[in-house]
């Protein structure tokens, strides 16, 4: 079904620019709404937990700390994101531990699904740097992996050639918002949500020519659990820090530290590595930290993606255009 942008239900403002933002507008765009994005930042990225994501689209390994629906409601992004981002790599996830952590790759592999039990030489055939540092380990050839900012700027160009605008540095106040449905994804600049909270994310960007990673690998280990994400020119992404604090500041110090540590535990070619970014996002989670759609004062609310923005994204922003299409059918008289 198709929107008729004639009508003003159907004319909407996304607050927003992070992943939640980009994807409902792109999904609407491309059914025919007449879409404007506004973001408070000067441009992609600034002041967005979506700038500092992992860009895994696993939604078996998240099983493994997650509910049921963040496998079910994420296999959509498998889908979803190479229609949308051809830069989209479906090479599995690789999930491994030290011998001395061989229970921790147990209990992963009892939570979740759609993985192949590997031994050491599987591993090697998958990632050759790897070989002869890991007895064992778990497969999920179903899952990808994606650049975000190379997405997300994949995402506005589409938006733009379906006849949407995003204008950057707006404070949009969306009760002032006239002749327009309205959807917010703001994440924690809303304030309408007051049951969000805040869980920072930190993360490393580092550069090696010494490792090579064709997939995503997570390194078990009991304390501090930690995923590589490989990019483009031999950049890999850091990740797995979750802290319960919406406080806006740097990384801290012991962070950067466990997320080097982890990584030479994986690679000792990392410990060479040059650091090229050091980031932070704030992550906003409800309570049960699973997403939400909610209307509240004629305001539709996605919000609450916790880790799996760019996971859970495409099946939130479908659900948002059923939405706004069933509205309109129902308001004909």
């Amino acid at each position: 079904m198709t929107a008729n942008p004639s009508s003003a239900a159907m004319r909407v403002s996304v607050l927003g620019a992070g992943v939640a933002g980009l994807a409902t507008a792109a999904e609407l765009a491309e059914r025919g709404f007449a879409v404007e994005v506004l973001e408070r930042g000067n441009g992609l990225g600034v002041q967005s937990a979506s700038w500092y994501a992992g860009g895994m689209l696993a939604p078996w390994c998240e099983r493994e700390s997650a509910e049921a629906e963040v496998a079910e409601l994420g296999q959509a992004a498998l889908d979803w994101w190479p229609r949308h981002y051809p830069g989209t790599v479906r090479h599995g996830t690789l999930v491994v531990a030290p011998p001395r952590d061989t229970s921790e790759l147990l209990r992963f592999a009892r939570r979740t699904g759609h993985y192949e039990q590997i031994d050491s030489e599987r591993i090697a055939a998958l990632e050759p740097d790897l070989a002869g540092r890991f007895r064992s380990g778990l497969f999920f050839p179903e899952e990808a992996h994606l650049d975000p900012r190379k997405a997300l700027q994949t995402l506005a160009a589409r938006i733009e050639a379906a006849g949407g605008t995003i204008r950057f540095g707006v404070t949009a106040d969306p009760a002032t918002i006239r002749g327009r449905r309205v959807i917010d994804c703001r994440g924690m600049a809303t304030t309408s949500l007051p049951e969000l909270r805040g869980v920072r994310g930190e993360m490393l960007l580092i550069r090696t020519k010494d490792v090579s990673l064709s997939r995503p690998v997570r390194l078990l280990h009991p304390r501090f659990p930690l995923y590589v994400v490989p990019r483009e020119n031999g950049l890999f992404m850091v990740g797995a820090t979750m802290l319960e604090s919406a406080e806006d500041r740097g990384a801290s110090v012991r962070s950067v530290v466990e997320l080097l540590n982890a990584a030479f535990a994986l690679h000792p070619a990392f410990g060479e590595a040059e650091i090229v970014e050091i980031g932070v996002g704030v992550r906003p989670a409800f309570p049960d930290n699973m997403p939400r759609l909610v209307e509240r004062d004629g305001i539709v609310h996605i919000n609450g993606f916790y880790r799996h923005g760019f996971l859970l994204a495409p099946a939130l922003a479908q659900q948002a255009a059923e939405t706004l299409l069933r509205q309109e059918v129902e308001a004909v008289p």
